[in-house]
């Protein structure tokens, strides 16, 4: 059973958020239960050719609509591990600007849906049953709205190709013009009348990967069954309903070599479950650093993209009542310039107790992770979350809101007949007065080091790495290899 795994992210080689994260890692564990699962990137111009050994396969015409353009195909492994990946270039639309595109690009010259139409049917050329360049695969594994036209393209051209899309996250879709989509695939109109393909103006791409893949899921249990409601399903609750027997929820694991307190360079001081209590040492370290008060107080976390899905709006309206209670705060994201704000306008105000780093900083994230004595995730809606999962590795009790990923990975606390169960706290109205109160009865916990310490115990114990997951997945693969 072979398993091409296509994908806009892969970290390390080409990073910027979950979706890279769980490419680099998934496809390993995969590899490990004997799949010949390998990985399908386009060859941006940030990827260091000489730091991954990239080794040049081959060049080939790719003919679609009035294109004619040339592609050379590049190879390496994921690192650390056996896993190929092939890497596509194209210089007119896959290589040069970054992985995405800035937003005026996007909307206005139309970039970013033709760099992932023109990769989309780059894979499906190199890797359909008519190619014979390439190692040849029975499922492709497609992640996001980014190729999620290929299950449609597999369909037209009726290939043995089976197709898995896996939806991170329905808010992001990639629509356009759907002409001009149809225009620039060398789609033509008998064709699109034989598939009865769906849209009013625009094609919505991730619409058209629910359609007509074989099997789709989410990146968790919960958001599988939110997305069928008009709440969660961004506009498209309708079409998800029609392939709903064919839709499946896998929550998304970490990678736990990677995010252990035992191993992890980036942080002042070393600790397992075993030795707790040198993580006080990290978070004097993180107040150092940040340039807050060294105290024993509770200190926050947060660490997120700063948009309307992360409730970063609920803790900036509730951040007066926290410092009155002595609690501090570190903030690190970026995102849409309200919110930055909104943060920025916190640390003004409460430079002691309250510190916005605006921007991505890996290295910050880790001594967050490590230092805090609280992680808030308190989304509006979320597909699966990871900083729940990396916080609870690291000793870092979490606060959540009951969606999606949150409520299946967080186990709100509670005692019965003396013993501590659970492994963080979780709220369900999206209301700051709600977190508010969360957070109280968390910090009551708080008080009492004997609690606290197990329900920190429960979180490091729970297993997150992506052997569930992947057997998970196996078993879908199976399915769609027999159908």
């Amino acid at each position: 059973m072979n398993v091409l795994y296509a994908t806009s992210e892969l970290t390390p080689i080409a990073k910027v958020g979950g979706l890279g994260d769980v490419a680099g890692s998934l496809p390993k564990a995969i590899k490990n239960l004997g799949v010949d699962i390998r990985v399908v990137l386009p060859r941006y111009d940030i990827i260091d050719e000489k730091k991954y050994s990239l080794q040049f396969l081959g060049e080939r015409k790719i003919k679609f609509g009035q294109i004619d353009e040339l592609v050379k195909i590049y190879q390496t492994k994921i690192p650390d591990s056996s896993v190929p990946v092939y890497l596509i270039e194209n210089k007119r639309y896959l290589t040069s600007g970054g992985i995405y595109f800035e937003k005026s690009a996007f909307v206005e010259k139309f970039a970013e849906i033709e760099r992932f139409l023109f990769f989309s049917y780059a894979v499906y050329q190199l890797f359909g049953e008519e190619s014979k360049l390439l190692w040849q695969p029975d499922i492709i594994h497609c992640q996001d709205w980014h190729v999620a036209i290929i299950p449609l393209l597999i369909k037209l051209k009726k290939l043995k190709i089976k197709t898995l899309l896996t939806i991170h996250n329905l808010a992001n879709q990639g629509k356009w013009n759907a002409q001009e989509i149809f225009d620039f695939l060398g789609i033509k109109g008998d064709e699109i009348d034989s598939l009865k393909i769906r849209f009013n103006g625009d094609l919505n791409l991730i619409q058209q990967g629910i359609l007509n893949a074989d099997f789709i899921n989410t990146v968790s249990p919960s958001y599988a069954q939110e997305i069928l409601t008009k709440e969660f399903g961004e506009g498209l609750e309708e079409t998800i309903l029609k392939r709903k027997n064919n839709l499946f929820g896998i929550l998304n694991g970490i990678d736990e070599e990677r995010f252990s307190p035992e191993k992890d360079k980036e942080i002042k001081v070393n600790y397992s479950i075993r030795s707790l209590e040198k993580k006080k040492e990290n978070k004097k370290d993180l107040q150092q650093i940040t340039n807050l008060s060294i105290t024993d107080e509770p200190l926050f976390g947060f660490i997120s993209r700063l948009t309307d899905q992360k409730g970063s709006e609920l803790i900036y309206q509730i951040a007066d009542r926290l410092v009155k209670l002595g609690c501090q705060i570190v903030f690190l994201g970026q995102g849409q310039d309200y919110y930055e704000n909104q943060l920025k306008e916190l640390i003004k105000k409460y430079p002691k107790n309250i510190f916005t780093k605006i921007g991505f900083d890996p290295s910050l994230a880790q001594k967050i992770y490590a230092g805090a004595d609280i992680f808030l995730m308190p989304s509006r809606f979320e597909p699966c979350g990871l900083g729940q999962m990396i916080a609870m590795k690291y000793g870092t009790v979490p606060i959540v809101r009951a969606v999606g990923g949150l409520k299946d990975s967080v186990e709100d606390t509670k005692i019965v007949n003396g013993k501590v169960f659970g492994t963080g706290f979780v709220f369900k109205k999206y209301e700051a007065e709600e977190l508010f109160q969360t957070i109280k009865r968390a910090l009551n916990f708080f008080q009492n080091k004997k609690i606290w310490r197990k329900i920190q115990e429960n979180g490091m114990r729970k297993d997150f790495s992506w052997k569930s997951s992947a057997k998970k997945y196996l078993q879908l693969y199976k399915k769609l290899f027999k159908s």
